[in-house]
């Protein structure tokens, strides 16, 4: 293997886990605070990746997206919510889908402080400070294009769950309907130029934004 993507896929392997297994245990957390213990049951809600890693999804499909140029895309083993089993089913079936979403805003901007911090110490002249400073810029990259993907309007993604929980009730019950064809729809836009004409322009300003606020070069 070229050892330059061997490097890569170093600096890209641990903010891939962090960024999916917690994006689906935040699910599962709000799931069990507005009322539904499914997932927490199950022992879905913990941050151990391991109950979360699916090693095609979680792993493998983002690596090769990523060492192909292309979006990053992958996913986790999904956590079991009962959407009835929550207090208010449609305004907390909003709260649960938005949890993983924004689990990973969270965790942009732990590894941009990582990232500050890191290059504002003294040991940048030798090897493991420039080494994290890459993973944790890997980590603003896979956790802000995660973010996006996840609220894109489409049946099964969280920013499907949201319009869906935002519907009027038979609308909701219609878009639903939409859900089984949702992955395909998916795949075709991750295969064509479509996503990029969408989301580039929205990841752009994101790390534009990012690295403003944190004084990134």
């Amino acid at each position: 293997m070229d050892p330059n993507k061997l490097i890569e896929i170093l600096v890209y392997v641990l903010p891939i886990i962090f960024a999916i297994t917690l994006h689906e245990a935040a699910h599962g957390f709000v799931a069990k605070h507005f009322g539904d213990s499914t997932a927490y049951m199950l022992g879905r809600v913990t941050l151990n990746p391991v109950k979360h890693i699916d090693l095609l999804g979680t792993i493998v499909i983002p690596l090769i997206t990523k060492i192909l140029g292309g979006f990053f895309f992958g996913w986790a083993k999904p956590v079991p919510v009962n959407f009835n089993a929550l207090r208010k089913p449609r305004l907390h079936g909003i709260l649960v889908a938005f949890a993983g979403p924004f689990s990973n805003m969270v965790q942009v901007f732990i590894w941009a402080l990582v990232a500050r911090v890191l290059l504002s110490s003294s040991d940048m002249t030798g090897l493991v400070a420039p080494f994290w400073v890459s993973v944790a810029e890997a980590g603003i990259q896979v956790n802000i294009m995660f973010a996006l993907l996840n609220l894109l309007p489409i049946l099964p993604l969280d920013g499907g769950r949201i319009v869906a929980g935002l519907l009027p009730p038979r609308a909701s019950y219609t878009y639903s309907r939409t859900e089984p064809y949702g992955i395909f729809i998916l795949l075709i836009l991750v295969a064509t130029p479509v996503l990029g004409k969408v989301l580039g322009p929205l990841y752009a300003a994101a790390m534009q934004g990012t690295y403003s606020l944190f004084g990134f070069a």
